[in-house]
């Protein structure tokens, strides 16, 4: 295992404590972070997504179960996610859903790069319809 893993771990670390210091601490300053959240660009944009997990689950915690540490570029890991829906959550279309109270557990992976000890690139994938639907969302027939 390299040093760049202790920055990946940092990040885990930071967002289980909610520090968005420490969280914006192993990001450069131009990275970029793609999630189904969105596409944020630099340290204001990355905390302010990381802000909005922080409203929308104040008890939001990060299990990493795998860590693919054979490979350093892109840095992988598996993760579940588990919080109660306290405070108000931006939907995709915009809207804002308010706390419904209900706890959520949601598994998702990251790929990160990192460059020059911080994170350049970190990508989240997780399943939003998973997510939504503990919310109590479903999907809606589109008229055509």
């Amino acid at each position: 295992m390299s040093d760049l893993w202790a920055v990946k771990r940092q990040l885990a670390d930071a967002l289980n404590e909610h520090n968005l210091e420490a969280v914006l601490e192993v990001f450069s300053p131009d990275a970029v972070l793609v999630s189904p959240f969105g596409v944020a660009e630099g340290h204001e944009q990355i905390g302010w997504m990381y802000e909005q997990v922080f409203r929308s689950f104040p008890d939001f915690q990060l299990i990493v179960w795998y860590e693919a540490t054979a490979c350093d570029a892109p840095m992988m890991v598996e993760w579940t996610a588990t919080g109660t829906h306290l405070g108000p959550i931006l939907l995709p279309d915009g809207r804002e859903m308010e706390a419904t109270n209900r706890p959520v557990t949601f598994r998702g992976t990251c790929a990160s790069f990192v460059e020059d000890g911080k994170i350049k690139t970190h990508r989240e994938y997780f399943d939003q319809l998973e997510l939504y639907t503990q919310l109590g969302l479903g999907l809606a027939e589109v008229a055509s």
